[in-house]
């Protein structure tokens, strides 16, 4: 992989991450050893998170129950997640990546992507892969895939290919070797409804995706159709991201250990997952415009519903207000529901909005902002229970993402944004 050609692109996919993470922390407790990280852990009702190589090869996935993971592997060993320490470890493992290149993106918690195009100083391609995976398991005690690829697509691909602790590189010309075989949904960016759409005309394997007739991929799927036949060549030139702009979205979901059929219930689950967003939204100083709601029923169906705002806004009320709204026109009564999420969208910095007033609110707005100021300032000094309403007051799961140090998602990544408490030697 020559870069006077083009791009040279790696992806870094840090494997079982979480249960790594404690087993670097705590090797003697869990290194080598069937664990599983999962919620609700004293209750025996939560669901897998993620799991241990050792507990996968007893048979253990993610989304599993609990108590499913513990009838095939008996030994399984559960841990509470810890998403400040995970937080910790992502930030060690993306500064050694940033020593090698300053294109660096984060895609979640446990996973990058950096452009080396410009990185030769440091050796060839596989040369640097190695290095940093070499890095990672010296300094932080972690295993973690690369792929090397010319762009993401197909770096994404080539690391997760073979795992764990492997480098891969795949080549455009590889392409019809290794992947036209596959099924379509192998294909990163291709998920199983579009492969059961792919399926009715069809087209099973990547390899049929690639020369399919481009105008009927356009008539079914739009711009989509075309981006398939592309990606199904290896063809991608989107660009490595650094982490430099204002999030696109901040939002939060909380999986219930027993299903919630009563509107008190929802609500309560709502306002913390609302005052933990609009928290999050206020911390990096911006304001937004549409609210998202994520439903999932116990059989996994999942519906997302959103709503704008008659104006930006940062405060918790507006955002539960609108929540609340979006769920009573999305769910029948009594209606059983195992998870829930708010997704704060249409972001933008607050200093740069203007925010008109209307008659009722111009009085009422100022006294609203500076309360909003004086709980996140008692909030930060003594922690996220200091202050809170009746409402917040419950002892279902919504309750812990005020604890940050268990709150968060694999797909969060607005606290790279956010300055470390830990400083620099953090993990």
């Amino acid at each position: 992989m020559d870069g006077r050609r083009g791009r040279i692109i790696l992806h870094m996919d840090m494997n079982a991450f979480y249960c790594s993470v404690h087993a670097a922390e705590e090797p003697n407790l869990y290194k080598g050893k069937a664990t599983a990280v999962a919620g609700s852990v004293e209750l025996r009702k939560g669901i897998v998170v993620t799991s241990s190589y050792e507990a996968r090869a007893r048979g253990v996935r993610t989304g599993m129950t609990v108590r499913q993971a513990q009838r095939i592997c008996p030994e399984l060993i559960l841990i509470r997640p810890d998403f400040d320490l995970y937080r910790r470890y992502s930030r060690a493992f993306l500064r050694i990546s940033n020593s090698y290149t300053p294109l660096v993106e984060a895609v979640s918690i446990d996973e990058c992507y950096m452009d080396i195009t410009g990185s030769g100083q440091f050796g060839t391609p596989l040369e640097i892969a190695e290095a940093i995976q070499r890095r990672v398991r010296e300094e932080l005690n972690l295993p973690c895939s690369i792929g090397v690829a010319p762009n993401k697509l197909l770096a994404k691909m080539a690391s997760d290919m073979r795992k764990p602790n492997a480098i891969t590189v795949l080549r455009r010309r590889d392409v019809p070797a290794v992947l036209w075989d596959k099924p379509c949904q192998t294909l990163f960016g291709i998920g199983k409804k579009t492969a059961e759409k792919l399926t009715r005309i069809n087209v099973m394997t990547i390899g049929q995706l690639a020369n399919a007739d481009a105008k009927l991929l356009q008539d079914k799927f739009g711009v989509y159709g075309e981006w398939m036949k592309r990606a199904a060549h290896g063809i991608d030139e989107a660009p490595v991201e650094p982490q430099r702009e204002a999030a696109k979205s901040i939002g939060h979901t909380t999986t219930l250990p027993a299903d919630l059929t009563e509107e008190e219930q929802f609500k309560h689950v709502l306002l913390n997952l609302a005052d933990q967003t609009t928290r999050r939204l206020r911390k990096q100083g911006m304001v937004c415009s549409t609210v998202s709601i994520t439903i999932r029923d116990p059989d996994m169906k999942t519906i997302t519903r959103a709503a704008a705002l008659d104006s930006p806004t940062e405060s918790t009320d507006d955002v539960y207000r609108v929540a609340c709204k979006l769920m009573e026109r999305n769910w029948k009564n009594g209606q059983p529901v195992r998870l829930l999420g708010i997704t704060l969208q249409s972001l933008t910095e607050k200093k740069e909005t203007p925010i008109q007033l209307d008659l009722f609110s111009f009085e009422e707005a100022p006294r609203k902002e500076e309360l909003n100021k004086v709980m996140d300032r008692l909030r930060d000094k003594y922690g996220e229970s200091a202050v809170l309403t009746a409402g917040m007051l419950t002892d279902d799961p919504s309750s812990l993402i005020r604890n940050k140090k268990l709150r968060g998602t694999s797909l969060q990544t607005d606290f790279l944004r956010e300055q470390d408490p830990h400083g620099e030697n953090d993990y």
